[in-house]
């Protein structure tokens, strides 16, 4: 029900509150029982997918006090990283930023959001650091072993974002597909988790402000404010958490065309203090715009809506090894943009935690080990006739972001998230 954040705080507190996620008040407007919709105190929300404006500041030692006055350059994992604004001079500590689109000069496809996720998971990472004497330093580092380190969102969680054709006559190398991107508009690609999104259900930012908590990757953090390209017509938000505290299943990265790309989750609590957000809560993919951007101009060519990507289709990809026919060389396994495919004793085998779900393997198995149904984009056209462009990518994982929406759900009811107020609108 419409009321306060005090008012809401107290019913959550008192084991009172009714706590739905998105997903189910979807299925209970569909179901027609939308009146049911005037009990609810929090709608709990997700989004994940590929981020790009995403970086880690990151402040650990490397080498004893007194081995060098500063850092010049560095590298973890053969990823450039951009060291200061301190330059702890003798004490042998780094501090620097790490962008979750830069690219590894010594790994192939792998770039700061695999770097992340392998922080994440414990794994050891080798720093390379060239000071200002002109001395080469060398330190295997975990991220046990830095006391510090944030991962911050500079333009994460969109209200909804776009899908993406191909009107050219040729193929092109994008961060929108995996593969080049197909001419004269013969396939789409999209990202957006539709009516789940965060933003989707609090479209004005009533109550999503400066300082909500949230969950980045599974670690509570906060927003603060904004992020960049934020407009009144397709909000982002700009946020923080502690990386020490992540789960790498949420997070991770993304191989495209043009490289590696970032891959990071939210999940967002929205008490219901209005009647627009109730409004909001209620509405359906079919009736939230999808706008079909040209990936060479980047300008709209014309809009479809989130029912035809995300209402009728499957939302995992059902895997099959026993169907596989052994080709030569696994055009899967070649492509998959997560790495998730390997073959073992000429069997193919799928790690469930890398599995993106994106579908582009639906389309590549000549044997059928992978199905799924994508959906299509239905593009309005100018003329008023209606397109309809398979999609043969998702950048988001929207199977994943239900999951994390339940997650928060019962963080709130076993009382182990709180739900703060803002300290102050984001305008």
């Amino acid at each position: 029900m419409v009321g306060s954040f005090s008012e809401i705080r107290e019913r959550v507190a008192g084991k009172e509150a009714v706590v739905m996620t998105a997903e189910e008040i979807s299925r209970l407007v569909e179901s027609g029982d939308s009146s049911r919709l005037n009990e609810v105190d929090v709608v709990t929300t997700a989004t994940r997918a590929v981020m790009s404006g995403t970086y880690a500041v990151l402040s650990f030692p490397v080498a004893e006090p007194g081995s060098f006055f500063r850092a010049r350059r560095a590298w973890i994992n053969g990823i450039e990283v951009q060291v200061g604004p301190c330059p702890n001079e003798n004490l042998g500590i780094l501090d620097l930023m790490v962008f979750g689109t830069a690219h590894s000069r010594s790994r192939l496809n792998y770039g700061g959001g695999h770097l992340f996720r392998d922080l994440v998971e414990g794994k050891k990472t080798m720093v390379e650091v060239e000071t200002d004497s002109g001395r080469a330093i060398q330190a295997e580092v975990t991220l046990d072993q830095m006391p510090f380190a944030r991962l911050f969102g500079s333009r994460h969680a969109f209200k909804n974002y776009s899908a993406f054709v191909n009107a050219g006559r040729d193929p092109v190398a994008t961060i929108f597909h995996r593969l080049p991107f197909a001419p004269l508009c013969a396939e789409a690609t999209f990202s957006g988790c539709g009516l789940i999104n965060p933003i989707q259900n609090d479209p004005h930012l009533e109550s999503i402000g400066l300082g909500s908590r949230i969950l980045l990757n599974g670690a509570e953090g906060y927003v603060i404010g904004t992020g960049t390209r934020s407009s009144k017509e397709r909000p982002n938000l700009s946020g923080f958490a502690d990386m020490h505290l992540m789960n790498p299943e949420w997070m991770g990265g993304f191989i495209t065309s043009a490289g590696p790309e970032c891959i990071c989750s939210w999940a967002v609590a929205i008490p219901v203090i209005s009647e627009s957000i109730l409004a909001e809560t209620g509405r359906p993919d079919r009736e939230i715009p999808l706008p079909v951007n040209d990936v060479c101009s980047r300008k709209a060519i014309g809009v479809a809506d989130y029912g035809d990507v995300w209402t009728g289709v499957d939302l995992a990809v059902e895997f099959e090894p026993e169907r596989c026919i052994s080709c030569p060389s696994c055009r899967v396994e070649e492509a998959c943009p997560m790495r998730a495919l390997s073959h073992e004793a000429r069997q193919p085998a799928r790690d469930q935690s890398l599995c993106f779900h994106c579908g582009l393997c639906v389309s590549l198995c000549p044997g059928g080990v992978f199905r799924s149904r994508l959906g299509e984009v239905k593009l309005k056209m100018p003329s008023g006739a209606l397109r309809r462009i398979p999609v043969t990518l998702r950048q988001s994982d929207r199977l994943r972001a239900v999951r994390l929406a339940e997650d928060l759900k019962r963080r709130i009811l076993d009382g182990s998230f709180n739900i703060v107020q803002p300290v102050g609108r984001i305008s």
